[in-house]
């Protein structure tokens, strides 16, 4: 862990000091008694830990496609999207606050898909169901915070919903909406959409946010006019009927040749007025925290450059990486949302001084600087310009800064053994 830490891009033999070490890595890869979710349980417990004292926790879940198909003699993998590439899914759950502080990752699902022709074939939805019972006895175990099941368009599925009223609400969620349902019947007159009656209800109000760039679209203020309708779902193979809030945030005017920004939320959660439909957008923006996470693990520990020789290899590697990927993304949000820590709150004392003595060219302070500048400081041995216009260092600066900073370390430990004797 520590030697993948300090190289998370490098390959393992790169990362390893020898042959030894390399060929104790491969050795513990290779153990079928190694497994990687309780390799992966042991930083959740630590998660679950992090998240205690937080009023509300959200658990962020998607899935994300994992491309081997560079490398076919990895045995095991299965299907994906297209037929000509091959791969594993990672299905994952991200706590964090509403802050975006990244607290851990609580659980993790990891499969390949079996051929067309195979039978039968699981049933990939499940896993939003089974992952709603993970935060939900995750829970219980921590009851002084409120803790929300979110999750994009896929986890719009009845079954979710249904297990999370059987369980009590232990857990709430919030969902967006993939389908325009249909409205339990009143009388003899025919279901109304879900949907269209949001529409036609009168909005709470209007809020501003800042909208983070995605690839091709830079980032942008946006105006949304929320509504919100709270509604009765009919009954669904044998489950009863289903009382929902949903809230509808469309963007109105938006910029020339822009798409507009209209999100569709189903939630458990009341939002009779503008401030509590406001909380439940927010939280929902928080999803984009887990696509951060998916770009650190593809490329800030590059996966999908791995070479093994079988999936069940690959699993027990990627909870390995699952936790590397995750504390990146901590000190990126860490340093945002609470700069004036010390930064040995995040940073060895070898890594920080290091970092200080490379970055100032002078001896480092007695007491840890702020984790914020510290950050920043890392963020720019890593390429981060640091301009007013630059707003906070993104993960990128972050993974490349440390590799420096640990380098550094080691030069800085060997030099201090060698001129000591």
């Amino acid at each position: 862990m520590e030697s993948l830490s300090n190289s998370p891009r490098a390959s393992i033999p790169t990362a390893c000091e020898g042959w030894a070490e390399t060929k104790a890595a491969y050795r513990l890869l290779s153990n079928g008694a190694v497994d990687a979710m309780e390799v992966l349980a042991c930083h959740a417990g630590k998660s679950e830990h992090r998240a205690q004292g937080h009023p509300v926790v959200l658990c962020i879940q998607d899935t994300t496609e994992l491309d081997f198909t560079s490398q076919p003699g990895i045995a095991g993998l299965g299907r994906l999207s297209y037929e000509a590439q091959h791969g594993m899914y990672a299905h994952l759950t991200l706590m964090a606050t509403p802050q975006r502080l990244a607290l851990g990752v609580m659980d993790a699902w990891l499969w390949a898909r079996p051929p067309k022709d195979a039978s039968p074939v699981p049933k990939e939805s499940t896993r939003w169901k089974e992952g709603y019972g993970i935060v939900a006895d995750t829970a219980v175990r921590v009851p002084d915070s409120r803790f929300v099941q979110v999750g994009d368009r896929e986890s719009d599925i009845r079954e979710l919903m249904d297990e999370a009223r059987r369980r009590g609400y232990a857990a709430d969620f919030l969902l967006r909406a993939r389908h325009n349902r249909n409205l339990a019947k009143k009388g003899d007159g025919a279901a109304e959409k879900l949907w269209d009656k949001a529409a036609r209800q009168p909005p709470l109000g209007q809020i501003e946010f800042m909208l983070e760039a995605n690839g091709d679209r830079k980032a942008r203020k946006v105006c949304q006019s929320l509504y919100a309708l709270r509604a009765t779902l009919p009954k669904h193979k044998g489950a009863p009927a289903l009382e929902v809030t949903a809230i509808l945030a469309r963007e109105d005017n938006p910029p020339p040749g822009e798409k507009a920004v209209e999100w569709r939320l189903l939630t458990n959660r009341g939002a009779a007025t503008l401030e509590q439909a406001a909380e439940l957008v927010g939280w929902y923006r928080c999803q984009w925290l887990v696509e951060i996470f998916f770009r650190i693990l593809k490329s800030g520990c590059r996966v999908e450059a791995r070479q093994l020789a079988s999936m069940e290899r690959l699993e027990r590697l990627l909870a390995v990486y699952l936790i590397l990927a995750w504390r990146i993304l901590h000190l990126v949000t860490l340093g945002q949302e609470c700069p004036g820590l010390p930064c040995d709150v995040g940073f060895d004392p070898e890594e920080w001084q290091a970092a200080w003595m490379v970055a100032h060219r002078k001896k480092p302070p007695p007491e840890p600087p702020p984790l914020g500048e510290m950050v920043r400081l890392v963020a720019r041995l890593g390429g981060f310009l640091g301009r007013k216009s630059d707003g906070n260092p993104g993960p990128k600066a972050i993974w490349e800064g440390m590799e420096k900073v640990r380098h550094y370390a080691v030069g800085i430990e060997v030099g201090k053994a060698v001129y000591a004797n």
